[in-house]
């Protein structure tokens, strides 16, 4: 029996673990996939939002400005990086200028500090290679980038060693609810708990459906993007958005805290939730796109193209409530952008609501610090593009939350993010991965499930 149960390891899912781990509870994360970070959290922006386009009112806007003023303390606790690089609104033309300053006044109204329209003149000396047509934007000096790998790790580490458990592979089939706790099945295992979270991204309308007869719906939302080396991550250095749209906050383009260029995404409404693949349609799309705000981006650069899911909401905001007909059920659904930069709120925000139900004691030794993987440039370098050694590699493994796969390795270490695409590294990973985790090189896989890599069943000594 657990005291609450959390449904989802994504960022906003392990937020709530995190802030859940002050008190003391038995507390336990559930997670479909191999690893945490695995769904929607693995594939945004990276970025951390002034909050200016938000509707005033509304749990985006106020979830949005919490959030981000708590990422900078946030980031030092958990020892992941992020930058505070500010953002330009921008504008291309004159028609478009009322819209500019009603976006400004309502980022006033949300609380966003420090906001300024700046002119032609202003904006090139900031950003040289600005677009010829952009005549005016939104200064936003609280906006910000971060890591979204680092922070949905940085937040599950430290739940786990405040007591958090984690189980992984383990996909929730049915909820009901008998006397005062609720029975969950999932991947034939019996859960019970006094209290469920529902974090589960796009599958969240699923999981609340499961035990409500409130029904929710969201819709996938795909968005492609582009990624290009660090020989062009210094061609802005200011997240640069165009002005919104009701598909979203349009195509940015944006540096990264690792040093690439991230152009991106598109919107594009999908019936399939695991639909994360690419289109040549949407990719020109983001390019010629891309153009109207920043100019001579060198396309020739990219390495990647990838694709991400959000969950939208036909109400266009945050659910964060307790079931009507489920008490001690509480949801967050349809958390999309701005949700990477309002999660620690959120986290915040759902710990109260079960503390206000639980009433638990508070700890007095959780431990708020968490420490990163430690560079090392000594030794056997195994991703020559970013320079991770082995020793790198054999933290992600044996820490809190280890790396099994592929992916794993990657999302902690950054090995295979390079300009060569894990091309020269993925080997020698495969052959740590087999040596650490004891295992055959057929079980290796690149992100858990089917996604096995060597087949050849002949070659017995792998």
């Amino acid at each position: 029996m657990y005291d609450v149960i959390v449904i989802g390891a994504g960022v906003v899912g392990s937020a709530i673990a995190r802030e859940l781990s002050r008190y003391q509870l038995n507390i336990c994360v559930l997670e479909k996939d191999e690893d945490v970070c695995s769904g929607t959290s693995k594939a945004n922006s990276a970025i951390v939002h002034s909050g200016v386009d938000a509707e005033p009112g509304t749990l985006k806007a106020k979830m949005n400005l919490l959030g981000s003023k708590m990422m900078e303390a946030l980031s030092s606790e958990l020892d992941i990086p992020y930058q505070k690089n500010g953002s330009f609104i921008v504008c291309t033309n004159e028609e478009a200028l009322p819209q500019l300053k009603a976006l400004m006044e309502q980022g006033n109204k949300n609380g966003v500090e420090g906001l300024k329209i700046l002119s032609r003149e202003e904006i090139i000396g900031m950003e040289p290679n600005i677009a010829d047509d952009v005549i005016a934007a939104i200064h936003a000096p609280t906006g910000g980038i971060i890591c979204p790998f680092e922070l949905t790790l940085g937040l599950a580490e430290s739940a786990v060693i405040n007591g958090t458990e984690y189980k992984f592979n383990t996909k929730v089939g049915n909820i009901e609810k008998e006397n005062d706790y609720f029975v969950i099945t999932a991947s034939e295992k019996t859960f019970r708990s006094k209290m469920i979270v529902n974090a589960a991204g796009i599958y969240s309308d699923e999981i609340h459906n499961m035990i409500s007869d409130e029904k929710f719906t969201l819709q996938a939302r795909r968005g492609n993007y582009y990624l290009l080396d660090k020989s062009a991550g210094n061609h802005v250095k200011k997240t640069i958005f165009q002005l919104p749209d009701k598909m979203g906050k349009g195509v940015l383009v944006t540096p990264t805290v690792h040093g690439n260029l991230l152009i991106g995404p598109t919107a594009v409404d999908i019936d399939n939730k695991e639909g994360v693949n690419t289109s040549r349609e949407e990719l020109d799309y983001l390019i010629n796109r891309s153009l109207v705000a920043v100019k001579d981006i060198p396309i020739r650069q990219v390495i990647t193209s990838f694709a991400g899911l959000r969950a939208h909401e036909a109400g266009d905001d945050f659910i964060i409530k307790e079931a009507l007909d489920a008490k001690g059920f509480i949801d967050t659904v349809g958390i999309e952008s701005p949700g990477l930069t309002s999660a620690p709120a959120i986290g915040v925000m759902v710990a109260k609501m079960v503390c206000n139900r639980l009433k638990p004691v508070k700890k007095k030794d959780f431990v708020p610090n968490r420490k990163g993987i430690t560079k090392h440039l000594e030794g056997n370098i195994i991703c020559r593009c970013e320079t991770i050694s082995e020793g790198e590699i054999l933290q992600a493994i044996h820490r809190p939350l280890g790396a099994k796969s592929l992916d794993g390795v990657k999302r902690r270490t950054r090995a295979g993010m390079g300009r060569c695409q894990s091309g020269f590294c993925m080997p020698r990973v495969m052959e740590i991965l087999k040596r650490e985790l004891a295992v055959s090189m057929f079980d290796i896989t690149k992100c858990g499930g089917d996604s096995k890599i060597v087949y050849n069943r002949n070659k017995e000594n792998l």
